[in-house]
């Protein structure tokens, strides 16, 4: 009796206050070691994710999947901003060749124009003009070639004229600009009062022999004054440069004459690099 008395003490426990404790689920736990499989499984997706050998993250954990995109999409930024890079370097190379291209044809254009004025290998800026506008630019051309340069070239100084023009600059501002170069320009003849501003060792002068005298050394062949429209200068013939003898009162152009300084003022030297040609000479007409 005592025994069956336990029994039911111990069942109406269990079916009244403890029955919490029946009901419980157990609690499931890994195991040490698939713990540690689990931290080896997950290293390795991770390391996986890092090469470029995965199209597409399968198998990885959320982690490694967000750090695999955030992988490809920077990649992707990057090969994104080298082409445009190098597609920007590529436009650059372009358009430096094409305007170095252009710089060297419009030189070569300039010699050759400078030369033979006939030639003209592209469009003439002056059919751009109107018709007003190309009287007055063949006026100033006209003007600048006897002054500055030689007969013959007037066609080419108005070619440079029309160019500018054409840019958007006036006559008269493309004239002044157009006047100064061709003063610049090696091989032009310089009025005799602008040899002091000229900044190049060697010009040339258009004039007349004004005066001879003897030379004061053995080595000079000739000395004397070359005056032209705007001034005169002295001119030391040397006799190792072998020149012709000039005359009094005779037109002279002198061409690639050394300017230095005599007596505080600009003098020429005519050496073996310098030409001298005479105009009038020969002329049995007259």
């Amino acid at each position: 009796m005592e025994r069956n008395r336990v029994f039911d003490e111990k069942d109406s426990a269990v079916s009244s206050g403890n029955q919490d404790i029946a009901d419980e689920s157990p609690e499931l736990q890994a195991t040490v070691e698939l713990r540690t499989q689990a931290k080896v499984d997950s290293e390795a997706i991770e390391k996986v994710a890092d090469t470029d050998e995965l199209d597409h993250p399968y198998g990885m954990t959320l982690e490694a999947e967000e750090k695999w995109e955030a992988r490809e999409a920077e990649k992707e930024r990057t090969r994104e901003r080298r082409r445009t890079q190098s597609s920007l370097r590529e436009q650059g190379s372009r358009v430096s060749a094409g305007r170095r291209a252009t710089q060297s044809q419009r030189a070569f254009r300039e010699r050759a124009a400078s030369v033979d004025p006939a030639f003209d290998p592209t469009t003439d800026p002056r059919e751009e003009l109107e018709r007003d506008q190309v009287a007055a630019v063949n006026e100033q051309a006209e003007r600048i070639a006897s002054e500055v340069r030689e007969s013959g070239t007037r066609a080419a100084v108005s070619r440079r004229l029309a160019e500018q023009v054409h840019r958007g600059k006036s006559v008269l501002s493309a004239s002044v600009a157009v006047t100064e170069a061709e003063r610049r320009r090696p091989g032009t003849v310089v009025p005799i009062d602008e040899l002091e501003a000229v900044s190049r060792t060697e010009v040339s002068i258009a004039g007349r022999v004004e005066e001879l005298w003897d030379p004061s050394h053995p080595s000079i062949a000739q000395v004397g004054l070359v005056a032209d429209d705007t001034g005169k200068t002295r001119v030391t013939v040397w006799k190792k440069s072998n020149a012709p003898r000039m005359d009094e009162g005779e037109r002279v152009r002198i061409r690639g004459a050394a300017r230095n300084w005599y007596e505080g003022r600009v003098s020429l030297a005519v050496t073996r690099s310098t030409s001298i040609h005479f105009p009038e000479r020969g002329r049995w007409w007259e």
